[in-house]
Order: structure tokens, then C-alpha cells, then sequence
């Protein structure tokens, strides 16, 4: 065979490196042995032939009976190599079924000899077959050797066969440019040249990796492809399978050749690129492939280094258009486990758990009470993350009732609690992931941590706010205390001017007019001082009882020449409470009910009685308010809707019916109205649990 002299020359210089290489590794393998390092003599063996090999593929050529032969003796002693590290690895059981494969590829590597003969017994008129059949039992071995070869690799384990990898990595090299040269060489009926030339520089190669295979780290050392070059390696493996599919065809086509062949070359370039338009962007199809690399080529699901990365960057985003943290807390968690959407439930008032916030998840319907108080204390007490697929079967814990919108709606796939020093700061749900499956071991471990440090970010979160709304509350505080001076210095000189004009004024009518009208204008500032002067919390002595009946309708007089707010129902009702504080906190309601009302849309309030509670109901049908902003800002001080205001009004009025022990409900819809509903103690309740306790104590 003639080739070019360039290339020629090319291809016997990389052979006489690779049998120079070779020739060094079988010497320092040697010298580790005569060290006690315990290197096999069939892998001393196996350099120094792959050493022969080369030198005779250089001086005889690449398609001589003499390179047939040594490559014969050169696989053999490979298969004796990993033959050996079988067995210093895996011991017998495993070491019996490769014995086999051991035994049927030397057979098959036995016949080429064979093969070789009856060339040149039969001459050149069954060469070429016979050629043919030695090539494709080169192709047998070459497949087979690299199943071994893979599985030595991923079967070894510490110690002395832990250096086996890299030698098994080089003979993998090395029967992988034998695969593609003999593949190529059949299908063309000639050797590839430039393909000869790359198995002399793989022995190059191989040689390398024995000797790194023999060093003294060799067990610290160990390739791991990080998840995203896996990934996209298999994706140029499947690109190039399509390409290896498309020529095949591509050949097949040609020797039918006809009108046919173009209509049919034509139908599969459609078809591909329909299929390839309709698959490749799918997130369903590339999650399947990551989930399938990562479940075969890495021993833990997740890249733990990549997924804290991503979740810090995910926590850690600033900026004017970035989400809000709740919203980030979703997030972060749901980026885990490849969740499309979830929820974050938080601690309401009474123990509860609310909705705080949405995550791609807007048609699930939420209730205002997400999460029972005594489902709350199951899980803050397990701190168990929740398998809903798992609960639906039946398995759950003991004592935990989840509710119907949850466990009903099948997207929702686990619930991961957010725990900061045993207290349960929120509740995350996440949506099934768009590839189905269960969770394990693996996603418990990291979801928990996860949960552990966004719990901590939430309680930080928390911790800010209350710093900055005492401060604004400390700036408030001054503000009002200049404001109350400055009304007691005007009312003091009101005052003074008042007792001048009685002395002064010689018109009795003049003086009795200005008299008046001072007077009324000082009792007014008065008055206005008295109220600034009550901002603070009733203490429980000074609770009487009180006809909140006859208070609701003397706070709606006072409304009449302002705007229409009607009493619909006033039962007798005596509550304990303290007049003053609860008058007012019913005109702030009342006054945030008209504000959020037009000229012709009337207020409503009722008194009513239900069971040991009395009720005080202000109705409006106004602009209403939105959930997020019931949840997060309408208690929140110093918050307002309206221009100017100070935000307070909503916020006082429930803590000064929190401390007459009176609780404050709000139910609003955007573009309806709002309701909001005032809880006071009956009077006649409150006599009598103190007459139980006084007999209690008598008995006592």
C-alpha cells in the first residue's frame, strides 16, 4: 500500500514515540515492583509489548503479517492486565463471569494467526476476505475491551486497585482509536492513515497513564467530569449518533440510487428537522437526559458545589427589580429538585400558617388559613420533610392533618419546613418536578439543610423589620411630642387672651361673642391634646363594662354630615372594654371604610351578639385591598395608601383591641369591599368565669 511520504513519515514518528514511551513505562513499572509497590507483571508485560508493537508497526508498516502478529501478542497481554486488576479489586465472585469474557476475547484474538495463514496459504484471491474477517474480529475485541475497561474503572475501588483507573483509562484510549481505525478500514477496504498514525501517539498516551497509575497518590487521584460537561458531552455523543445515522442511511441511499432515493433523502432531512425543532427545546426531555447521566455516571444526584453556588446567587440578588425574599425563598428551593413552581406559607397571628408568597404557582387556591395551628405544631415538631405522594398513600405522621387544597391538588409534591432553632418560621411546597419521581435519602439531606439556612434568612429578615419599624416608631414618638407642645403653648395662650378680654373689652356683646368663640376654640385644642395624649395601651383595671350598642351609634352620628353610614343592626350588647380606646379604634375603621369609598357607596355597621363574643362589623363596598396587602402592609405602621398618611390607623386600632382582649379579622376583595370584624368579650362571660374563679379559690 502506498501512501503519502509526509504522512508517512508522521506515522512512523508517532510509533517510535509510543515505543519509546512504552519501553520507559515497562522499565519504571519494574523499578515500583522491585519497590514493593506491587505493580502485576502482566502490566509490565503489557508496556513492554505494546512497546514491540510499535517498533514493528514503524519498520514493517501498519498492514504487515508481522504488526498483525505483535498486535495479537499486545491485546493478549492487555487482557492478562485487566485480567489481574480484576482480581486484586473485586476478588472471586466478581472476578468469575469477566473470566469468561477474558477467555472468549483472547480465543477470538487467537484467530488472527489463524487467519494470517490461510492468507498466505490461499494467495491473493481470498485476501481480501480474509482481511475482512480480521478486521471485524479487531472490531469484536475493541468493543470488548472497552466494556471491561469500563467497568474496571468504575468497579475499583481504594487502595492498590484504585490505581488501576489510569491504566484502564490509557487501554480505553488506546482500543477506542483501534475501534474507529478498523471501523473506517472496513468500510473503506483500506487503513486510515491518519488514524494509524493517532495509535502510535495513544501508546504515547497509555504510557503515561501506567506510570501515573503507579505513582504513589495514584489512589488520591481521580477524573471526575463535573455534571455540565457530562451533560454536554452526551449531548455531541447523540448529536454524533445522529450524524453516524444520517451517513449510514446517507450510503444506503446512494447504492439504491433512482428517484427514489431523493424523495427519501428529502422525507428524512423533513422529518429530522421536525423532530429535532419538537425535542430539542422540551425542558421535559433534557431533564430526563440530566436525571438519566447523573442516575448512571455519578455516584450523588446533585453537584453539591454548583447547587450552593446557584442558591447563594439565588438569596443573595439586590437590585430594584429583584423579587422579593419570600418569593427567593421559593425559588432557591425549588431550583433543588428542578420544581416549576411553589409556595411559601408563613405564621399568622394566631399560630397559623398563611400564604406569604407565590412562586409561578397563581391557579392554586389558598385559604386565608393555610395550615391549622395543630398541623403547625406536628410539623414543627418533627421537623420532617413532608413526601405528599407518600401522604396521599397513606404513610404520614402521626397526628398531622393536612388540608384538602393541598393534598387534593396533585402538582404539589413535597413540603419542606424552615426551622430556626426548633421554631418553624415557614413552610415551603413544591411542584412536581416535570420529570416524575420520588424523592429519597439524597433529597431529604439537602432540602433540610437548605430549609435550615433560608429559615435563617427569614428570622434575620424578621429582625430587621422589627429594628426599623421601633425606630420609625421612636422617630414617630418625637414628632408628637414637639406636635403636643406646640398645641399646649397655643391652647395656654388662648387661654390668657380669653381672661384679657374679660378684663379689657368694653363692649359687653363684642366680649361676650369673642368670649365664646375662644372658649370653644380652646376646648377644641384641648380636646385634640387629650387624644394625642392616649396613644398607649389600656391596661386590664381600667376594662368596665360597656354598651357597645350605644357606642357604635353615637360613632355613626358623628359621621352623618360627612358621609352615609347607616347602623343595620344594633343588638344589646355589654362587652368589657374601655371606652375611650374602643371609640377610638371604631372611628378609625369607620374612617378608613369611607375613605375607600365614593360619594354614593354607604357604610354599613352592625352589633351583634355570637356566642360569648360581641361583634362590631364595619362593611364597605370600596376599592378593597388585595391578600398580599391584608397579609403584609395593612397592619404594618407607616405604611399608607393614602398621600400624607401616617399608616397607623388599622395598626392602632388593632392593637388597642388586642389589649382590651379583643381580636381584630379582615376579609377584603379587590373591586368589592372590605369587611372587618371586631371580637370583644361579653361582660356577662367575663362575671362569670371571675365568679368560678373566686369560688376556685374559696375552695382553695
Amino acid at each position: 500500500m502506498v501512501f503519502d511520504p509526509f504522512l508517512t513519515l508522521l506515522v512512523q514518528a508517532g510509533f517510535w514515540l509510543g515505543a519509546l514511551a512504552c519501553a520507559f513505562a515497562a522499565s519504571r513499572l519494574a523499578t515500583t515492583r522491585r519497590r514493593g509497590r506491587g505493580t502485576p507483571i502482566s502490566m509490565i508485560a503489557a508496556c513492554g509489548l505494546t512497546a514491540v508493537w510499535s517498533v514493528t508497526a514503524a519498520v514493517a508498516g501498519i498492514d504487515s503479517a508481522w504488526e498483525m502478529l505483535a498486535e495479537t501478542a499486545r491485546n493478549l497481554a492487555w487482557l492478562a492486565a485487566i485480567h489481574r486488576y480484576f482480581a486484586l479489586d473485586a476478588q472471586t465472585v466478581s472476578v468469575r463471569p469477566v473470566r469468561w469474557v477474558i477467555a472468549v476475547m483472547a480465543a477470538i484474538e487467537i484467530l488472527q494467526p489463524v487467519l494470517l495463514g490461510l492468507a498466505l496459504l490461499r494467495g491473493q484471491s481470498s485476501a481480501a476476505v480474509i482481511l475482512d474477517a480480521a478486521i471485524l474480529l479487531r472490531l469484536l475485541v475493541s468493543v470488548g475491551g472497552l466494556v471491561l475497561v469500563h467497568n474496571l474503572y468504575i468497579g475499583a475501588r481504594s487502595g492498590l486497585a484504585s490505581a488501576a483507573r489510569w491504566p484502564a483509562t490509557g487501554l480505553a484510549v488506546m482500543w477506542l482509536i483501534d475501534l474507529n481505525h478498523y471501523t473506517i478500514a472496513y468500510l473503506a477496504d483500506s487503513y486510515p492513515i491518519l488514524l494509524a498514525g493517532l495509535r502510535g501517539f495513544g501508546a504515547v498516551l497509555f504510557a503515561g497513564l501506567a506510570v501515573l497509575g503507579a505513582a504513589d497518590n495514584s489512589a488520591s487521584l481521580r477524573f471526575r467530569p463535573s455534571r455540565t460537561v457530562a451533560f454536554q458531552s452526551a449531548s455531541l455523543l447523540v448529536i454524533g449518533a445522529y450524524l453516524l445515522a444520517m451517513w449510514l442511511l446517507a450510503q444506503w441511499l446512494s447504492m439504491r440510487g433512482g428517484d427514489f432515493a431523493g424523495a427519501f433523502q428529502i422525507a428524512f432531512v423533513a422529518a429530522a428537522t421536525g423532530l429535532a425543532l419538537i425535542t430539542l427545546p422540551s425542558r421535559r426531555i433534557r431533564g430526563w437526559l440530566r436525571v438519566t447521566l447523573t442516575k448512571h455516571l455519578f455516584q450523588h444526584r446533585y453537584d453539591y458545589r454548583e447547587e450552593w453556588l446557584r442558591f447563594t446567587r439565588t438569596i443573595s440578588q439586590d437590585g430594584s427589580g429583584t423579587a422579593p425574599l419570600q418569593e427567593r425563598v421559593v425559588q432557591a428551593m425549588a431550583d433543588i429538585t428542578d420544581s416549576p413552581a411553589g409556595l411559601l406559607l408563613t405564621p399568622g397571628d394566631h399560630g397559623e400558617l398563611v400564604l406569604a408568597a407565590r412562586w409561578r404557582w397563581p391557579t392554586v387556591d389558598v385559604p386565608a388559613e393555610a395550615l391549622a395551628r395543630t398541623a403547625v405544631g406536628v410539623v414543627e415538631q418533627a421537623g420532617y420533610i413532608i413526601d405528599l405522594d407518600q401522604l396521599r398513600a397513606g404513610h404520614c405522621l402521626a397526628g398531622l392533618d393536612l388540608p384538602d387544597w393541598l393534598t387534593s391538588d396533585a402538582r404539589a409534591w413535597a413540603a419542606v419546613p424552615l426551622l430556626h432553632f426548633d421554631r418553624l418560621v415557614g413552610l415551603v411546597v413544591l411542584v412536581r418536578p416535570l420529570l416524575p419521581r420520588q424523592l429519597d435519602w439524597e433529597d431529604f439531606d439537602l432540602l433540610r439543610v437548605a430549609g435550615q439556612q433560608l429559615a435563617s434568612y427569614l428570622a434575620e429578615q424578621d429582625s430587621q423589620e422589627g429594628l426599623a419599624e421601633a425606630s420609625r416608631f421612636d422617630d414617630f414618638s418625637r414628632r408628637i411630642a414637639f406636635v403636643m407642645h406646640d398645641i399646649k403653648n397655643l391652647a395656654s395662650q388662648l387661654s390668657l387672651l380669653a381672661r384679657n378680654a374679660e378684663q379689657h373689652a368694653d363692649n359687653p356683646e363684642f366680649r361676650a361673642d369673642m368670649l365664646l368663640t375662644l372658649r370653644n376654640s380652646a376646648d377644641k385644642l384641648n380636646v385634640l391634646l387629650a387624644r394625642l395624649s392616649r396613644y398607649g395601651a389600656a391596661t386590664k383595671d381600667s376594662l368596665q363594662p360597656l354598651r357597645v350598642d350605644q357606642l357604635a351609634a353615637s360613632v355613626v352620628d358623628g359621621f352623618s354630615s360627612l358621609h352615609q353610614v347607616e347602623l343595620v343592626r344594633s343588638d344589646k350588647c355589654e362587652v368589657i372594654a374601655n371606652s375611650e380606646p374602643l371609640e377610638q379604634a371604631l372611628l378609625h375603621l369607620v374612617q378608613n371604610a369611607v375613605d375607600a369609598s365614593t360619594a354614593g357607596q354607604p357604610v354599613f355597621v352592625s352589633v351583634s351578639l355570637r356566642g360569648t363574643s360581641g361583634i362590631i362589623e364595619i362593611i364597605d363596598s370600596g376599592t378593597g385591598m388585595s391578600p398580599e396587602f391584608v397579609r403584609s402592609k395593612l397592619f404594618k405602621p407607616f405604611i399608607s395608601s393614602k398621600p400624607g398618611g401616617f399608616g397607623i390607623g388599622a395598626y392602632e386600632a388593632r392593637e388597642l383591641l388586642r389589649a382590651m382582649n379583643g381580636r381584630l379579622d379582615v376579609e377584603s376583595r379587590e373591586g368589592l369591599g372590605s369587611r372587618f370584624v371586631i371580637h370583644l368579650p361579653l361582660a356577662s362571660t367575663s362575671r362569670m368565669l371571675e365568679s368560678m374563679a373566686g369560688r376556685d379559690k374559696q375552695v382553695a
